[in-house]
């Protein structure tokens, strides 16, 4: 276990944080949602005189009906725009520099993101570029690093999962060093967010899995952790119990529209929650892993939820075993204690229901003291979790995810 020295400073730390938090810029993005609701991009962008904008996507969704839909609306509504559809899986720190190039020539006033997590924090990354031109991008990292208002920008997400289009947050990669870190800072909340469930029915079944699951994790961690408060614990229930009575729904039948729109709504209320109340381990060590193995991140998150719920035993029961009673995924009368032992075999029982596999076997166990220094390095003392794990024990952690036999 960790030191009670280095335990006593990371929950003062957090503790300073929670409160100074509440004095903080906080917004929301102006919100359009339901089916159809694409077709109003062009008003909200003429509403706050932004005539040009960097679309930025990927090789796959640059050619699909939706993406050439917005085009149309920005070319009927006479806004120019530029494209760039080179993100990747985890964006690197290459393709935010490459974006931001494309933005200045054309002399873009205005960022449109179109694609799940990836493209939404790509487009994020551009904003901080072009705010911080000489600032190397690795500089940013950690809270509170940009301080400067990017460019306007829209969120379309195309998954219901990572809820970015809610966040403080953006994820960057970098290639060079194997590393995958987040960004935070008000000023990477997206201004508009547009919430249109036609975009999210082509989703094939595995995404519908992976990316609530990943909500799941968002709204697990938040209520959790140890600076929740009113405004988070609701978002992160309601969250949980939209997820709940939709995945499956969703992931038997993709065109199934009252799924998918509670999915979305409930990927946005998770990232409302996380980006309040934090996350956890879970999302430090699935950074981990996409910084060394470009897992993406939703799988991670899938993976890696019950066995992190399992390891932190006791310290997370009570609140673990309410939040399974509050959406409805156990009895009420059940004790928090078992409460929080039945939900996480839930957790796995709807992970095999959607063939997501137990372990990530991949894992390289040389790699494992490397991974581990740097999730500690990402969640501590920043995360406000139920236990603080050392290096050695998150190596358990570690070998757990990958299956190995202890």
């Amino acid at each position: 276990m960790a030191s009670f020295l280095y335990r006593f400073a990371c929950r003062a730390f957090q503790k300073a944080f929670f409160v100074g938090v509440h004095f903080m810029p906080w917004r929301e993005p102006q919100l359009i949602h339901g089916a159809g609701t694409l077709s109003e991009l062009p008003k909200h962008l003429k509403a706050n005189d932004i005539e040009n904008v960097l679309l930025v996507t990927d090789e796959f969704l640059a050619k699909s009906e939706h993406f050439q839909n917005i085009k149309k609306y920005l070319e009927e509504a006479g806004i120019k725009y530029a494209i760039y559809d080179k993100t990747i899986p985890n964006p690197t720190i290459d393709n935010i520099n490459d974006a931001a190039r494309i933005y200045r020539k054309n002399k873009c006033k205005g960022l449109v993101a179109f694609g799940g997590g990836s493209a939404i924090d790509c487009a994020k990354g551009v904003g901080i570029r072009i705010v911080r031109r000489w600032t190397p991008i690795s500089f940013m990292r950690g809270t509170l690093r940009v301080l400067r208002k990017i460019p306007y920008l829209v969120a379309i997400p195309t998954t219901a999962g990572t809820g970015s289009e809610a966040t403080v947050a953006a994820v960057i990669s970098n290639p060079q060093t194997h590393e995958k870190y987040p960004i935070n800072d008000f000023v990477l909340i997206p201004r508009l967010a547009i919430l249109d469930a036609n975009i999210t029915l082509g989703l094939p079944p595995n995404l519908t899995a992976t990316t609530g699951m990943d909500a799941l994790t968002h709204a697990i961690e938040a209520y959790i952790g140890n600076s929740n408060f009113d405004g988070s614990a609701e978002a992160a229930i309601l969250a949980g119990r939209l997820i709940l009575e939709n995945i499956q729904n969703a992931y038997r039948d993709g065109h199934n529209i009252k799924a998918r729109e509670n999915l979305q709504k409930a990927a946005y209320l998770a990232g409302y929650a996380f980006t309040r109340a934090y996350v956890g381990y879970v999302h430090a060590i699935a950074h981990s892993l996409g910084g060394m193995y470009h897992t993406p991140h939703g799988l991670a998150n899938s993976v890696i939820l019950p066995h992190v719920l399992e390891f932190y035993g006791e310290t997370c029961e009570t609140r673990l075993g309410f939040f399974a009673k509050a959406i409805g995924a156990v009895p009420a009368e059940l004790d928090n204690h078992e409460a929080s032992k039945v939900f996480i075999m839930q957790i796995r029982e709807l992970n095999r229901s959607m063939d997501i596999q137990e372990h990530l076997e991949f894992i390289q166990t040389e790699d494992i003291p490397r991974l581990a220094k740097s999730a500690s390095k990402e969640a501590n003392p920043l995360y406000p979790v139920p236990k603080i794990l050392n290096a050695k024990e998150l190596e358990t952690l570690y070998r757990i995810v990958k299956g190995t036999k202890l």
